[in-house]
C-alpha cells in the first residue's frame, strides 16, 4: 500500500525528526561521573541549601583515621621468611670436600666447622639488604617457615647475616682456620615469602572497620552558611561515596535515565510547539529549525563538558550566547522562549539549580531586552556589559538573601562572570558564520546595507537617479507601514532599497530617469517593450547575486510585481491590435508573488509611489482614491494570496500611505515678491 504524504506532512515528519535527535543527543550529554553535585571544602561555608539525610548511610572514616588504626594493627605483625634448611648439608659437604685437601685443617678444627655451620644455618642467614629493611620498618621478630609448613617466631637479633656469621664462626675458631676464606660458603637460607606475608596481613586488616557509625534518613548534616568542619567534611564526603554508589547500580541508573528522558522530551516538546504554534515561518524552513536547535546542543554541550572534564565553574560558559544570536536573527519572544527552556534542562546538570535558574533567566531578559532595537555591532559589546552588571547584581542579592553576611560572599564568581561575558564578543565571528551557512541575514547585516554610500549604491544614484530616488521613497512608505503591522521594518526598508537595482543595467528606458527627452521605448512595438520592461527584474537577480546580496533581499528584487502586467504596454497593445488576442505571457511578470508580510507591503509602496507622481491634482480624496484603487486591484489579482497579511493589516497600511504621501505633495505657501515703490518726486 502507497502512502502518500503532502509536502506539509513531510516538512513536519522532517521537523519532529530533528527535535527527536535533539532529545535523544541531550539525555546523552547528562554527566554521570560525578552524580554528587555539590562542591565543599574544610574552613568554607556551605553555600547551598539545607541537606538531610534522605537514606541511611555509615559514616566513613578519612584516609588519616584509617592509616592510624592500620599502623595499630600491624604493629605487631611478623613478615614470613622460608627457612632452607637442607642448605647447611649442602655448603658443609662442599666445605669438607674443600679442607680434606688442607693438612692443617683436620680433626678438632673439622668438629668446630660442623658444629658452628649447624647452629648458624639453625638460626638462619638472611641477606643484609632484608635486614636492614627490616631494621628501618622497625620490625624485631620474624616469622620462620619450616619445610613442614610450621612457624615459629624469631627475633631479629638472633638472626645473622652473611656479614656476622662469618664473624660467629671466626671468633673463637682455631688458628688454623682464620686465615681460611669460610665466605664463600656462607649462603643466605632466608628468602622473603611475599604471598604467606600478603595473607597475612590482609587477615589482620579484615578486623579494621572503615565506618564510624551510621546516618539515620532525616537527619540534619549542613545548612547554608556554616562553616564546613572536619566531622560535617567526613559526613558530607560519605554522603557523596553511597549517592554514587546507589548511582551506579543498574535499577538506579535506568530509574535516573527515565527520568532524563521524560524531561528532555517534555521541554523539548514544549519549545516544538512553539515553533509550530507561534512561528510557522521558521517552522517552515529546515534550516532555521536546525540552525536554533544546534545552538541548543551547543551551550548544553558546553555546560556538559565543563562539568565532566574540568574542575572550572559552569559560569563561564556564555549562556547569553544563545538569546543574543536568535534574537539577532530571529525574534525576543523566540529568543527568551528557547533561552529558558536550554536553563531548564541545564538546570539539572549543576548543583544549585534554583540560583542558576534565577541568574540566567535574568541574563536572558537583559540581552533580549538591550537588543531590541540593534542597529550597530557595538551594541553586542554593550549588551555584555549589561549582562556582567545583570549577573553581579543578582548574585550578591541572591546571596545576601541567603547568607544574611556579605563577608560570605565568594568573590571569584565575579570573575567566572567576567569570562563569560567576555565570551559573548565572539558572538561577531558567529553571527558572520551562521549567516554564510544557514543563508540568514542579521539586523546588523540590513543596517550596513542600507548605507546609501555604499559602492553599490552609489553606482545606483549616479547611472538611475530618478529610480534611485524612487527608492527612497518606496522604502519611506514601506518602513513606516511595516511597523504599524508589527512586521520587520528594517527588512523592508533594505529590500525596498534594492528592488529597482536592475534598471541600472537600462535606465534610459525608464522613464523617471529620462529628463523630459523621447521615450526609446515608444519606438519599439509593444511586446518588445513590455520585455525590456520586465527584464529589469532578472537584471536585479544578476547584480544582487553578483554583489552577495543576502537571499532575503533577492527575494523583494524577484517578487515586488508578482506575476502582475505591463498594463501600459498590455491595454495599448489591446487598442492597437482588436482583432488580436494578446499574448499574456509576454506582458506578464514572472513572479513569484509575495510571500510573506515584508514583500507583501514592498509591492504594495512601489505601485502606490509610482501611481502617486502620475497625479494630476493632490487633493484628499484624489489622494485616497488611488491607494484605495491600486492595492484593492492587487488584492484582486491575487497577488497578497501567498501572503500572511489580513485585512486589517491592508487598511493599516492604506492608511499609512495616504498620509504620507498627502504630507509629500502638501501644499506649500507661495513666498510673496518684493514690489518695486517709486520714489516720490522731490
Amino acid at each position: 500500500m502507497k502512502i502518500n504524504l503532502s509536502e506539509t506532512q513531510i516538512q513536519n515528519f522532517k521537523i519532529i525528526g530533528l527535535f527527536t535527535c535533539l532529545s535523544i543527543l541531550i539525555v546523552l550529554l547528562y554527566p554521570t561521573e560525578d552524580s554528587f553535585k555539590y562542591q565543599f571544602e574544610i574552613g568554607k561555608p556551605w553555600s547551598y541549601e539545607l541537606i538531610t539525610a534522605s537514606f541511611d548511610f555509615p559514616i566513613y572514616k578519612n584516609e588519616q583515621q584509617l592509616a592510624k588504626e592500620k599502623v595499630e594493627i600491624l604493629k605487631d605483625f611478623t613478615p614470613y621468611y622460608k627457612i632452607d634448611t637442607a642448605l647447611v648439608s649442602k655448603q658443609l659437604q662442599k666445605l669438607t670436600d674443600d679442607l680434606q685437601q688442607n693438612k692443617d685443617i683436620q680433626g678438632h678444627t673439622m668438629t668446630y666447622i660442623r658444629k658452628k655451620f649447624k647452629d648458624i644455618y639453625s638460626v638462619g642467614i638472611i641477606s643484609a639488604t632484608e635486614y636492614n629493611n627490616l631494621l628501618s620498618d622497625k620490625r624485631t621478630k620474624i616469622s620462620c617457615i619450616l619445610p613442614n609448613r610450621l612457624t615459629h617466631i624469631r627475633q631479629l637479633e638472633t638472626v645473622l647475616t652473611p656479614r656476622t656469621a662469618y664473624e660467629q664462626i671466626t671468633a673463637n675458631a682455631p688458628v688454623t682456620l682464620k686465615d681460611y676464606n669460610i665466605n664463600k660458603y656462607l649462603t643466605e637460607n632466608l628468602t622473603f615469602d611475599s604471598l604467606t606475608t600478603v595473607i597475612s596481613k590482609n587477615e589482620l586488616l579484615k578486623n579494621l572497620s572503615i565506618t564510624s557509625g551510621m546516618l539515620q534518613s532525616g537527619e540534619r548534616i549542613i545548612d547554608r552558611g556554616e562553616i564546613v568542619s572536619s566531622n560535617s567534611f567526613q559526613v558530607l564526603n560519605s554522603l557523596k561515596i553511597e549517592t554514587e554508589k546507589r548511582k551506579s547500580s543498574i535499577q538506579q541508573s535506568s530509574v535516573v535515565i527515565l527520568g532524563e528522558i521524560i524531561m528532555t522530551f517534555g521541554l523539548i516538546s514544549l519549545f516544538f510547539l512553539y515553533i509550530y504554534l507561534f512561528r510557522p515561518r521558521i517552522f517552515e524552513v529546515t534550516s532555521h529549525v536546525i540552525f536554533i536547535l544546534l545552538l541548543i546542543l551547543m551551550i548544553i554541550s558546553l555546560t556538559s563538558f565543563t562539568i565532566s572534564f574540568t574542575s572550572s565553574s559552569y559560569y563561564i560558559v556564555p549562556f547569553a550566547l544563545l538569546p543574543i544570536i536568535i534574537r539577532v536573527f530571529f525574534d525576543s519572544r523566540t529568543a527568551l522562549f528557547a533561552h529558558i527552556i536550554t536553563v531548564l534542562i541545564i538546570s539539572f546538570m549543576v548543583d544549585n539549580a534554583f540560583q542558576f535558574i534565577l541568574l540566567q533567566i535574568t541574563v536572558g531578559m537583559a540581552a533580549v531586552s538591550s537588543l531590541k532595537d540593534m542597529s550597530q555591532r557595538s551594541q553586542l559589546a554593550q549588551t555584555a556589559l549589561y549582562i556582567f552588571l545583570s549577573y553581579v547584581l543578582m548574585y550578591v542579592a541572591f546571596e545576601l538573601i541567603s547568607e544574611g553576611d556579605i563577608n560570605r560572599i565568594d568573590w571569584h564568581y565575579i570573575i567566572f562572570f567576567g569570562l563569560s561575558s567576555v565570551f559573548l564578543l565572539f558572538a561577531y565571528v558567529l553571527i558572520y558564520i551562521f549567516e554564510k551557512i544557514f543563508n540568514l541575514v542579521s539586523s546588523v547585516t540590513l543596517v550596513e546595507l542600507t548605507n546609501i554610500n555604499s559602492d553599490l549604491m552609489m553606482q545606483f544614484s549616479e547611472r538611475a537617479p530618478g529610480t534611485f530616488q524612487h527608492s527612497l521613497q518606496v522604502s519611506n512608505l514601506a518602513t513606516e507601514a511595516a511597523k504599524k503591522i508589527n512586521a520587520n521594518s528594517l527588512l523592508v526598508r533594505t529590500g525596498a532599497l534594492y528592488h529597482d537595482i536592475g534598471k541600472m543595467k537600462h535606465p534610459e528606458y525608464f522613464i523617471e530617469n529620462q529628463l523630459g527627452g523621447k521615450n526609446p521605448l515608444s519606438e519599439i512595438d509593444y511586446e518588445d517593450a513590455s520585455q525590456i520592461v520586465i527584464n529589469h527584474v532578472n537584471d536585479g537577480i544578476e547584480i544582487a547575486k553578483k554583489s552577495h546580496l543576502p537571499e532575503q533581499i533577492i527575494k523583494f528584487i524577484s517578487s515586488h510585481h508578482g506575476t502582475s502586467k505591463t498594463k501600459y504596454f498590455y491595454y495599448s497593445y489591446i487598442n492597437a491590435n482588436p482583432d488580436k488576442k494578446p499574448n499574456d505571457e509576454i506582458f506578464t511578470y514572472p513572479g513569484p508573488i509575495p510571500n510573506n508580510k515584508e514583500t507583501a507591503i514592498l509591492m504594495m509602496a512601489d505601485a502606490v509611489e509610482a501611481r502617486s507622481r502620475s497625479l494630476t491634482e493632490y487633493t484628499d480624496e484624489s489622494i485616497s482614491e488611488m491607494v484605495e484603487n491600486m492595492i484593492d486591484n492587487q488584492i484582486a489579482e491575487g497577488e497578497f494570496k501567498d501572503a500572511p497579511i489580513t485585512f486589517r493589516d491592508v487598511e493599516l497600511v492604506k492608511a499609512v500611505f495616504k498620509e504620507k504621501i498627502k504630507n509629500i505633495y502638501h501644499n506649500r505657501i507661495k513666498y510673496p515678491e518684493i514690489t518695486k515703490i517709486t520714489p516720490p518726486n522731490p
